[in-house]
C-alpha cells in the first residue's frame, strides 16, 4: 500500500536522537489486523464515494431528458436524499416576487398521515429562511440548537442532522435543498455536501432549461391566441369584446380581466367583463377618467401594479362593482393605425399572484394590439355592408316615391272618375272605401320612405324610437306615451335595430288604422333581452284581420332567436310583446 494512504510515519528501524533511546512507529505497535481493517474500510468508502458519483452522472442525465418542472423537482428532492443518505428531503421554490419567501414545498421521505398532522408546509422562516437570506450551503450536528430554529409544528418527526444547499439558475437563486437525519445516525459529512451541491448545480441547469420549456409553451399559447383571435371576432360589438377578455384571462392564467373602451376625446367605459359576475348597468358608474386605463390610452404604452387597493393611478374598479379583492394588474393597450380604442386589463387574486410575476407583459400587449386590429377590420366590414344598406334604402325610397306611389295616385283618380258614372250606392261606397285605402297605404309608403332616409342619418336608436312615436301622433291624433328602461343606446346594435324600428313602425300603424284608440303606451326594455310592448285601449283584433303585418312581425323576431306574441286583454285593446336576446 502506497505510503500516502495512511499517513508520513519514520521508519521502524529509525532511531531517534533525542536521549539516545530507539523510538518505534505507530505503524509498528499496530497491529496487522487492525491495519487491514482500516485499509478495508477506506476501500468501501472509496468505492462507496464512487458509486455515488456514478449515481449523481446518472440522474444529471435523466434529469436533463425531463422537461416538465413539477416532475423535475420531484426527482431532485428524490435523487438528493439517495445521493446523501438523508431519511428526509425537501426542495422549497422561491417566489420570484419582492419577498423572496417559499411558494412550493416539495418533500420526500414524509407519509401522506405525516403530512397531515404537520398541517401546512412552511412559507420561509428559521433555519429555512437562513438558507434564502444568506444562499450558502449550511452543516449542522443538531438543527434544533441553532439560534434560526423555530416554528416546528407539534407533529413534526424529530430531526436533528441537516444539510442545506441553495440551487442556482444563472447566478440567481432556484430554491434550496434541504436534508435531514443521515440514515447512519451520523452527521452529514464535507463529502455529502459537495455531492450535493453537485446535485443541486446540475438541477439547476435542468430546471433553468424547465422553465425555457415552459416560457416558449407559454409564448406559444399567446401566439396561437392571438392567431385565432381574428376568427372569434364575428362583430365589433360587446360579443367581440367579451371574447377578447375570455380568451386573454384564459392564456395569461389571470383570475379577472376586463375591456374598457374609448380613446383620447372620448369618456372611457366599462365594456366587458371575464371571470367575474358582472352587471353591465353598475360599470356605467364606474369613471375611468383618472386611472391606469387613461394613464395607457394617453402614452400608448402597457402599465402595471402589485396592488391595486394601494396604488394611487390605478380605479379600484374591484372594489367598486363588489368583486373580490385584486392584487396585481396589468392594463395594456388596444391600438390601431387609426388610434387607440380601449385597453385590455389583467388582474390576479392575492393568492396567485405568481401568475402576475410570471407573465412577460410584451406578449399580452401583442395580444391586444391584434384583436384591435381585428375588431377595427369588423367594424369597417360592418360600415361597408351598412353603407351598402344605406344605398339600397336609397333607391327603394326612390323607386316607391316615384312609381309606386305615382301608380297608387293613377289608380286612385281612376276610381273616384269611376264612380261618378255609377248609380248604385253601395258600390260607389266601396270605391270611396278603396280609394281612402290607397290614401291610407300612400301615406304608410310616406313614412317609410321618411323613415329609411332617417336611417341614414342616424345610428342613435333610442333617438329614432322617440322620433317614430312622436310622429305616429299625426295618424293617431294624439301623442303615445313612451317608456324606456335599461341601456337603449348600448345594448341595442346594428343587427337589431332595424328589425325593431319595422316593427314598432307596423305596430304604430296598425294602432292608427284599425283600433279607434285614444291611448297607446310603448314601452322598450332592455336588460337580458330586448323587449318592445305597444299596448292599446281600443277595439281590439277585428274577426278576418289580414295576417300579413302580424305575420312578418312574427318572422322578425324569429329571425333573431326571439318571439312575437299579439293579445287581445279582457279589459279590451291590443298588447303587442315583441322579445329577442340582445345584440
Amino acid at each position: 500500500m502506497h505510503g500516502d494512504s495512511l499517513g508520513d510515519q519514520p521508519s521502524p528501524d529509525r532511531q531517534s536522537h533525542h536521549g539516545g533511546s530507539t523510538g518505534r512507529s505507530p505503524l509498528a505497535e499496530t497491529s496487522f489486523d487492525d491495519l487491514l481493517r482500516e485499509v478495508v474500510e477506506r476501500a468501501h468508502s472509496a468505492l462507496d464515494e464512487q458509486s455515488r458519483w456514478k449515481l449523481l452522472l446518472d440522474a444529471v442525465v435523466t434529469m436533463g431528458a425531463d422537461l416538465d418542472l413539477d416532475t423535475l423537482l420531484g426527482r431532485i428532492v428524490e435523487i438528493a436524499s439517495d445521493l446523501a443518505g438523508a431519511r428526509f428531503a425537501a426542495l422549497g421554490v422561491l417566489d420570484t416576487g419582492p419577498g423572496r419567501r417559499l411558494r412550493t414545498f416539495i418533500t420526500h421521505g414524509l407519509t401522506p398521515e405525516q403530512h397531515e398532522r404537520i398541517g401546512d408546509l412552511p412559507t420561509g422562516h428559521g433555519i429555512l429562511g437562513l438558507i434564502i437570506d444568506r444562499p450558502e450551503p449550511l452543516r449542522l450536528h443538531d438543527l434544533t440548537q441553532h439560534p434560526e430554529s423555530y416554528g416546528f409544528p407539534a407533529d413534526h418527526p424529530p430531526m436533528k442532522s441537516f444539510l442545506g444547499v441553495p440551487v442556482r439558475t444563472r447566478g440567481k437563486v432556484f430554491g434550496n435543498l434541504y436534508l435531514s437525519e443521515k440514515r447512519s445516525d451520523e452527521d452529514f459529512t464535507e463529502q455529502d455536501e459537495a455531492i450535493v451541491v453537485a446535485l443541486a448545480a446540475a438541477a439547476g441547469v435542468a430546471i433553468e432549461n424547465a422553465r425555457l420549456h415552459e416560457e416558449a409553451a407559454r409564448r406559444e399559447r399567446w401566439l396561437a391566441a392571438t392567431a385565432e383571435i381574428a376568427s372569434l371576432l364575428s362583430g365589433a360589438g360587446a360579443d367581440a369584446l367579451q371574447s377578447v377578455a375570455d380568451r386573454a384571462r384564459e392564456v395569461a392564467e389571470a383570475d379577472v380581466a376586463w375591456v374598457v373602451v374609448g380613446d383620447r376625446a372620448e369618456r372611457l367605459t366599462l365594456e366587458v367583463v371575464s371571470g367575474v359576475p358582472h352587471d353591465p348597468q353598475a360599470g356605467e358608474s364606474v369613471s375611468f377618467d383618472n386611472s391606469l386605463a387613461s394613464a395607457v390610452v394617453r402614452s400608448g404604452t402597457p402599465l402595471s401594479t402589485e396592488d391595486l387597493a394601494s396604488d394611487d393611478r390605478a380605479v379600484n374598479v374591484g372594489a367598486q362593482l363588489g368583486w373580490p379583492q385584486l392584487g396585481p394588474v396589468v392594463v395594456v393597450p388596444m391600438s390601431t393605425s387609426q388610434g387607440i380604442i380601449g385597453t385590455l386589463a389583467l388582474g390576479w387574486f392575492p393568492a396567485n399572484v405568481q401568475g402576475y410575476h410570471e407573465l412577460n407583459t410584451a406578449l399580452p400587449a401583442s395580444f391586444a394590439e391584434q384583436a384591435a386590429l381585428a375588431i377595427a377590420i369588423t367594424r369597417a366590414r360592418e360600415d361597408q355592408q351598412r353603407l351598402t344598406l344605406f344605398e339600397d334604402r336609397d333607391r327603394i325610397a326612390r323607386d316607391l316615391h316615384d312609381l309606386v306611389i305615382q301608380r297608387l295616385f293613377a289608380v286612385g283618380l281612376g276610381l273616384q272618375s269611376l264612380s261618378r258614372l255609377i248609380d248604385s250606392d253601395d258600390v260607389a261606397t266601396r270605391l270611396s272605401t278603396a280609394v281612402d285605402d290607397l290614401d291610407g297605404t300612400i301615406k304608410d309608403i310616406r313614412r317609410t320612405i321618411f323613415a329609411l332616409g332617417a336611417m341614414d342619418e342616424s345610428t342613435d336608436i333610442q333617438a329614432e324610437v322617440v322620433r317614430m312615436v312622436e310622429r305616429s301622433s299625426d295618424t293617431l291624433g294624439f301623442r303615445p306615451s313612451l317608456v324606456l328602461e335599461g341601456p337603449v343606446r348600448t345594448r341595442i346594435g346594428a343587427r337589431v335595430a332595424p328589425d325593431l324600428l319595422a316593427v314598432l313602425g307596423e305596430a304604430l300603424s296598425n294602432a292608427a288604422r284599425h283600433a279607434a284608440a285614444s291611448a297607446v303606451e310603448v314601452r322598450l326594455a332592455v336588460g337580458d333581452e330586448i323587449r318592445l310592448r305597444v299596448a292599446d285601449n281600443g277595439r281590439g283584433l277585428p274577426e278576418g284581420v289580414a295576417e300579413s303585418g302580424l305575420l312578418n312581425m312574427r318572422q322578425r323576431a324569429e329571425r333573431l332567436g326571439g318571439r312575437c306574441v299579439v293579445t287581445a286583454p279582457p279589459e279590451g285593446g291590443t298588447v303587442l310583446e315583441w322579445t329577442v336576446p340582445p345584440d
